[in-house]
């Protein structure tokens, strides 16, 4: 159950933030399932960075989230929150970038 919340949820976040960000990239002329899993990707790569330091600095255990084996009751709400919020960055990000390169490629 663990591991559906620590990856599970900054994929969904990262969907979630790539989402976001599609609009802003009307000239890429990127299609959905691109976004989709840049999305997650991204949101998985940013919750992994970024999960430890939010969680410790929200008071979270930052040891237990970046830890995938930590035992089941060790989740809180910091590492809940340091992953949806690596995990949203992360997705807008990568979203972001694949789509400024399916731009530049589309151009020439």
């Amino acid at each position: 159950m663990e591991l559906l919340i620590q990856y599970g949820l900054p994929i969904i976040t990262g969907i979630l933030g790539g989402g976001a960000v599609g609009p802003m990239l009307k000239n890429a002329a990127m299609g959905m399932l691109p976004k989709l899993l840049a999305g997650g990707a991204g949101g998985l790569g940013g919750a992994l960075a970024l999960a430890g330091p939010l969680a410790g600095l929200l008071g979270g255990d930052a040891g237990a989230a970046a830890d995938a084996t930590a035992a089941a009751g060790s989740l809180d709400i910091g590492a809940l929150v340091g992953n949806a919020v690596g995990g949203a960055a992360g997705g807008g990000v990568l979203t972001g970038i694949v789509g400024a390169v399916m731009g530049a490629m589309n151009k020439q």
